[in-house]
């Protein structure tokens, strides 16, 4: 498990630029993946959630048909830290397959 580094102002812009459609909402990470149908979207749920329990940091998300929606943001850091960015890109990750 890594620090839990609190991410804010040019930190944090730094951060999301480097993760791919990726952006700041409502002081979370936000991300909205497509996939061809809800056998793939609920596939990367699937991988994600094992990724994400293995971590104990588990996402805030939303999945109607090909689409999930993900919001990450450690609650007890009071924001986005690094453990979120770590996150993001291992979704991208398992999105990318």
């Amino acid at each position: 498990m890594t620090a839990r580094t609190l991410l804010e102002g040019d930190e944090l812009q730094a951060a999301v630029a480097v993760l791919d459609g990726w952006s700041v909402e409502d002081g979370k990470l936000h991300k909205e993946y497509r996939f061809a149908d809800f056998v793939a979207a609920f596939g990367f749920m699937s991988a994600a959630a094992l990724c994400a329990e293995r971590k104990n940091h588990h996402p805030e998300w939303f999945n109607v048909y090909n689409t999930v929606r993900v919001d990450l943001c450690t609650h007890d850091a009071g924001g986005i830290t690094t453990w979120d960015v770590e996150l993001a890109e291992e979704f991208d990750v398992i999105a990318n397959g």
